[in-house]
């Protein structure tokens, strides 16, 4: 399916397409990079591809690794012109990340002490999970990197790294037809360990408990793919 070029209502698709003035200080035929006007600091720029794309799951891998490369080259370039040593690269993906704007971008903000600007990690407001539960999530995103279903399907040409087969079905002495196949991924739904998900065991209703530890039980599915459950070991108060 063809991707719009851009959408209506969005302003970086207008800015790009000349609708009102921009300070440019970097474009090429994918990307465009020009001075935020909501500055944090002087030198704030924002680096947009040209097509539009509303969050960073939707940006192909290929210019993903173009906008960064893009990036990484101005922030070099920022920092001589602003004499910052210091530097935020702020992706923001998202109503619930902070997105301000539905056309997905790059933040290159220049910092200086006491700029009032805060991104602040490691979050205040987090418990510290037990080893077990951050061993289980990374067991299961390196799952999802390595998802072993592939569905083939016919293409009209032949890609550069496509399988090339002889059809089934070609009668002897006739042409060869040659069928072409290329590999799509299909998403394999993994659990997550949530602690509304997470079950108690021996727990009574009624009675109160304390939580003594967290163990996960893990299986292998049908297809490759780690399946986990989660188990909080609780004793009686």
């Amino acid at each position: 399916m063809e991707h719009d070029s851009k959408k209506a209502g969005c302003t970086f698709c207008d800015l790009i397409q000349g609708a009102a003035e921009v300070s440019i200080c970097h474009e090429d035929a994918d990307s465009i990079a020009f001075m935020d006007i909501q500055p944090v600091n002087n030198g704030h720029v924002l680096v947009v591809p040209r097509q539009h794309y509303d969050s960073i799951f939707e940006v192909p891998p290929e210019l993903g690794v173009h906008l960064f490369k893009v990036t990484m080259e101005l922030a070099g370039a920022v920092r001589k012109v602003t004499g910052c040593e210091d530097m935020n690269i702020v992706v923001s993906s998202g109503e619930a990340a902070g997105q301000d704007e539905p056309h997905y971008h790059v933040h290159i903000i220049p910092r200086r002490v006491g700029d009032g600007f805060d991104i602040p990690l490691p979050f205040g407001g987090s418990m510290m999970p037990a080893r077990t539960r951050l061993d289980a999530y990374a067991a299961q995103i390196v799952s999802a990197l390595r998802d072993p279903m592939r569905i083939e399907t016919p293409t009209e040409s032949p890609p550069s790294s496509g399988a090339v087969r002889r059809d089934a079905n070609t009668h002897h002495g006739a042409s060869a037809r040659l069928t072409t196949t290329r590999s799509a991924e299909r998403p394999v739904a993994l659990p997550t360990s949530h602690d509304s998900d997470v079950t108690a065991a021996g727990a009574e209703p009624g009675e109160e408990y304390e939580d003594v530890g967290v163990y996960f039980s893990a299986d292998e599915g049908a297809h490759g793919e780690l399946r986990y459950d989660a188990v909080v070991i609780r004793e009686p108060v």
